[in-house]
């Protein structure tokens, strides 16, 4: 059994937005965004896969659909499948999320 301790694998990068992989299998990623002041995912959608959004640390914009919402520390949120979704890290804090998305897409 695979066990983490998030907190301990968040990996920053000056440049641009940093994915660090938790879990990967064919159905289904767990990810950590970590992004600085400024970084951003940009939007886009995925036909057939659903997403979640969760702050574990710091706070900013994510939008899905055609609503925009600034998420705090806790705040959880479902990106559906098909709809535009992104993440804008637009405080002077770095922000940490927790994603997961399932299924994987191809």
């Amino acid at each position: 059994m695979k066990v983490l301790n998030v907190l301990e694998s968040i990996e920053f990068n000056s440049e641009k937005m940093k994915k660090v992989g938790l879990f990967d299998t064919d159905n289904f990623f767990c990810d950590i965004y970590c992004l600085e002041p400024g970084q951003f995912q940009k939007v886009h959608s995925h036909e057939g896969s659903d997403k979640v959004y969760m702050v574990l640390q710091g706070k900013g914009k994510v939008r899905v659909g055609s609503e925009e919402k600034e998420l705090s520390e806790n705040d959880i949120t479902l990106a559906p499948s098909g709809e535009d979704h992104g993440v804008m890290n637009d405080s002077g804090a770095k922000l940490v999320l927790l994603v997961f998305m399932s299924p994987k897409p191809h």
